[in-house]
């Protein structure tokens, strides 16, 4: 039984479509949606929430009632704001109007973050470049 051209065809074509799933899958990340939080409200399960802190944050994330903030979405003070409620360590350049994401679930009005999952964004960073022209 030698090797056809065929065959030879097909496997690479196997191949080839388990590669690709491989990167898909890789890239696509854990699929949980991502949602500002004018548009959180009425999603169930996990999602990745993206928004600005808004308002001095109270209480502290080690304590049962956790570090309560509220986010809005980036650029839109008029948006709907949310109340978020997070546990775990708390990064250092996290204060009101920095840029956040963060995951958990939506449940009756109020983002459940889970434990360790806030990560803060440096708006300058992704800003447009200063032109040098005059």
């Amino acid at each position: 039984m030698g090797s056809s051209p065929a065959r030879l065809v097909i496997a690479l074509s196997v191949a080839a479509a388990l590669a690709v799933f491989v990167v898909y899958t890789a890239l696509a990340g854990n699929g949980v949606a991502q949602l500002k939080p004018s548009t959180v409200a009425g999603h169930r399960g996990d999602v990745t929430l993206v928004g600005a802190v808004v308002g001095k944050p109270q209480g502290d994330s080690y304590a049962h009632g956790g570090l309560r903030f509220r986010l809005e979405d980036i650029g839109d003070a008029k948006a709907a704001r949310v109340p978020v409620v997070y546990h775990g360590s708390v990064p250092d350049l996290f204060k009101t109007g920095r840029h956040i994401v963060i995951e958990g679930t939506y449940r009756n009005g109020v983002f459940v973050a889970k434990r360790n999952s806030l990560i803060t964004k440096c708006p300058s960073k992704y800003a447009p470049a200063k032109s040098s022209k005059t």
